[in-house]
């Protein structure tokens, strides 16, 4: 039980954040009390800009501070290639792979009836738009391999299989149920490098 309803709060408002648990929690509510004034304002500071700075782009639904973001302004990179993800944490993962160089679409989320979430609640609408008449060749379906994200590349494939545009999905490197966000470097270029028709 802490006494001090300060150190309280800041304990539970990190004890909130995914794999932070009680001890964590304190440890690092402590260890702010511990630093110089100018470290806890730069902390803050960062985290207030991120709440009012971060938007998403209005092309590929990835969080940017500007509009288009970076990657949907490069003209070095391939346009006609998407790599569908289902959140904005998917994204770089693989850019670290340097084995991908077009653009992307993030979904935010996966379609899991069980949890109530439909294909109405993705970006999925947004995708078919962008690809109604586009110079877009390849989609590469990069959603995770579980059973919310098979689902989802299955609802995709049948939306985007009549426009004639190539459908891959990442090759099984990828252990099914991990996340993207959390597969290594070699494992995740290797499954892109190797993706295949779907």
């Amino acid at each position: 039980m802490i006494s001090c309803e300060p150190v309280a709060r800041l304990v539970e408002a990190f004890n909130k954040l995914p794999g932070i648990g009680p001890k964590s929690a304190q440890r690092l509510a402590y260890y702010l009390l511990r630093r110089p004034d100018e470290e806890a304002e730069a902390l803050a500071e960062a985290i207030l800009a991120l709440k009012e700075k971060i938007r998403l782009c209005s092309l590929c639904f990835n969080i940017t501070d500007c509009d288009p973001c970076l990657i949907c302004q490069d003209k070095e990179r391939d346009h006609s290639k998407i790599c569908v993800v289902e959140r904005p944490s998917d994204i770089p993962p693989l850019e670290r792979t340097g084995k991908y160089k077009g653009v992307y679409h993030v979904l935010h989320g996966a379609v899991s009836p069980a949890q109530g979430i439909g294909s109405e609640e993705l970006k999925i609408k947004e995708l078919s738009s962008r690809l109604q008449g586009s110079s877009v060749a390849e989609v590469i379906l990069a959603t995770n391999p579980n059973l919310e994200g098979e689902t989802t590349a299955m609802y995709l494939r049948r939306m985007i299989l009549p426009l004639g545009i190539r459908i891959t999905r990442l090759a099984r490197g990828l252990p099914f149920g991990a996340d993207l966000e959390y597969a290594d470097d070699m494992t995740l270029g290797q499954a892109l490098e190797d993706r295949q028709e779907f």
